[in-house]
């Protein structure tokens, strides 16, 4: 059994920042890319940015400069910091991660439960 622990997310004002954590526990052998994607509603599923277990990034263009994407591979976890909100990023916010259990030999991709992000004045 694995899963996927998000915490985080809130309301904030314009300008603000917030910091999301994704945490993956259970049976792990192994994890690969680690990324986060939102969905606004009535819209679809985007990809945020993404980080390789070799820490190669890549970000939304509509994010760049504003939000960073690290992991703690020793923690399992992957982290969102999101600095300069604007109403736009208003999203529940979803984190996944490619995974390689225990005795598996390739990987599978899972999925969080999802944060909401509120930017609001």
């Amino acid at each position: 059994q694995v899963q996927l622990v998000e915490s985080g997310g809130g309301l904030v004002q314009p300008g603000g920042s917030l910091r999301l954590s994704c945490a993956a526990s259970g049976s792990i052998d192994s994890i690969n890319v680690m990324k986060w994607y939102r969905q606004a509603p009535g819209k679809q599923r985007d990809l945020v940015a993404a980080i390789t277990s070799g820490g190669y990034t890549d970000y939304l263009d509509s994010v760049k400069g504003r939000f960073t994407i690290s992991r703690d591979n020793a923690k399992n976890t992957v982290y969102l910091q999101m600095n300069s909100l604007k109403p736009e990023d208003t999203a529940v916010y979803y984190c996944f991660a490619g995974i390689r259990r225990n005795g598996e030999k390739i990987y599978n991709g899972y999925w969080g439960q999802g944060t909401q992000v509120t930017v609001s004045s």
